[in-house]
């Protein structure tokens, strides 16, 4: 036998080896040493933005090899851009995952076409929150109740145009609690319609999400500057429920109906700030991912700098979780769908 040659056994083994596809890698090995590109569906500053970035700043410890994560923005079109780069773009390797607004993965239940994606087959990883929707009025407003607000009709101020999230959720509100409701589009955000409020030029805004009232505007509940007359979300908060807040759904028990269209529209609140990754990324990694992004938004850094932000981050979902409410509300009738599309249309 010579032993400068090597046996056929062991180079076929090498050469089998060498073939074995990249995604059957451990996913220990596998991001040893990686970077993963954290892709955020808003502008820099915005709720998202920061929730995200806390994320990347805290998560590496808590992955096998310790990956590098980088965050970058990519806004447009309500997060529609990030999904379906996501979905039809990115890297199917676990390296690129995403944050995304969570009413832009509601859009093809919605019927926007520009929506180039199946919910299905998106990776679901996890979301540091939970959010609700708050109807506010400024102080000086002569509402105090849904009752009130019937007689009287709100004037109510909308940011992103008439197709955006405040008004869809303005027109849900004027349908299932028999509002008249007129709306004051052009505001560029919502900080400059909650300016506009200041100044009596609306007297209202449809959707302020708690969690974010509280971070921007904290002095506004301390003070009473404004009204909190109706929330609605996947479950009532406790701070809001304490303060004698109405929850929608709890007004809602002899209508199945208009629940149900409540229950379907509020399905973006109850994912918060949705953490997804592209289809077919292998199953280990997406188990590595989930796995590490539960327990960083659970680890005592994460939690001090929220607290520090005065963010709302103690009710986290997992991705199973977020996958589950998902497939709920796409599977709602028929006849509620259609009419969810038409409250999403501005005509």
């Amino acid at each position: 036998m010579r032993t400068g040659l090597m046996s056929s056994g062991l180079m076929t083994a090498i050469i089998a080896a060498s073939l074995i596809p990249a995604q059957a890698q451990p996913a220990a090995e596998f991001y040893k040493d990686k970077r993963v590109e954290l892709l955020i569906s808003s502008t820099a500053g915005g709720g998202n933005d920061i929730s995200a970035r806390m994320i990347a700043r805290h998560i590496s410890p808590h992955m096998p090899g310790a990956p590098i994560f980088i965050a970058r923005n990519m806004p447009g079109a309500g997060g529609v851009t990030l999904a379906n780069h996501l979905f039809n773009v990115a890297s199917r390797d676990g390296l690129s995952i995403g944050m995304v607004q969570n009413s832009a993965l509601f859009q093809p239940l919605y019927g926007d076409v520009k929506a180039r994606f199946e919910i299905k087959k998106f990776n679901w990883l996890g979301s540091p929150n939970k959010d609700v929707g708050v109807l506010i009025l400024w102080h000086t407003v002569p509402v105090d109740s849904l009752e009130d607000a019937r007689k009287k009709g709100l004037i109510l101020g909308v940011s992103g145009g008439l197709n955006a999230t405040p008004a869809f959720y303005a027109r849900v509100l004027a349908k299932v609690f028999d509002l008249n409701i007129r709306m004051v589009a052009g505001y560029p955000g919502q900080s400059e319609a909650f300016i506009a409020m200041e100044r009596g030029e609306n007297e209202g805004y449809p959707s302020a999400f708690w969690s974010s009232l509280k971070a921007v505007k904290p002095g506004w509940i301390a003070d009473k500057q404004i009204k909190m007359i109706l929330h609605f979300g996947q479950a009532p908060h406790p701070e809001l429920a304490n303060v004698n807040v109405p929850f929608a759904d709890n007004l809602l028990k002899d209508s199945p109906e208009k629940r149900d269209i409540m229950a379907v529209a509020s399905a973006p609140l109850a994912v918060g700030r949705p953490m997804v990754a592209p289809p077919e990324v292998p199953a280990d990694r997406i188990a590595t991912l989930r796995h590490a992004i539960a327990a960083t938004v659970r680890s005592p850094g994460y939690l001090a700098e929220c607290a520090k932000l005065n963010l709302e981050c103690t009710d986290p979902t997992t991705g199973e979780e977020l996958e589950q409410i998902m497939l709920r509300a796409y599977n709602a009738p028929s006849d509620i769908v259609k009419q969810i599309r038409d409250l999403n249309k501005s005509n």
